[in-house]
């Protein structure tokens, strides 16, 4: 689960309100996610954000180059240039987390996540999606992951509330009804 700071939040309200002045919501979103999903799978690259052994010059010049390489949005590449300015490089993530809730809510889009012992296939993620969409009356997004320690069931969280029907859960709840019988 990614962390947000306040901070964060302020960073991603800024964008998304810039960014839909200028009508480019959509655009910055794409590159807003292709970017932490560079961040997820390079170790030298969230070394280059985290790591206060690299002074802001560098991650401003590291991001400009990575921005500029990948096309992302003028307005995407200035954004990634003022957070590394002002310190903040390392609150990338958690401010993408907020720009993607702010996005999702602007469109009436509800996020989910399912978890389950195995992969599940298209269909099982698609017959979930539209029952959640039933219950909330609105889209779902729904994110997948497998988590082997469940055994098997599923957990489901929307929002804040969370369904855990896992076989880990039902073990563990007759194991405490067995310590106290």
């Amino acid at each position: 689960m990614i962390q947000t700071s306040e901070t964060a939040k302020r960073y991603a309200r800024a964008l998304f309100d810039l960014a839909q002045e200028k009508g480019e919501l959509a655009a910055v979103h794409k590159d807003f996610r292709a970017f932490a999903g560079l961040i997820k799978s390079s170790a030298d690259l969230r070394k280059l954000l985290d790591s206060p052994a690299f002074g802001r010059n560098v991650k401003v010049s590291a991001l400009a180059e990575i921005a500029k390489k990948a096309g992302y949005s003028a307005l995407f590449g200035k954004f990634l240039g003022t957070m590394a300015t002002n310190g903040r490089a390392r609150d990338i993530l958690g401010a993408e987390f907020a720009f993607d809730q702010f996005y999702a809510k602007q469109r009436g889009v509800q996020r989910a996540i399912v978890r389950t012992a195995h992969e599940m296939t298209g269909a099982e993620k698609s017959r979930i999606e539209s029952l959640l969409a039933k219950v909330v009356g609105g889209e779902v997004e729904l994110t997948s992951e497998v988590d082997a320690s469940l055994i098997g069931g599923i957990q489901l969280r929307l929002g804040s509330k969370l369904v855990d029907a896992s076989v880990a859960k039902k073990l563990e709840r007759m194991n405490t009804v067995m310590k106290g019988a």
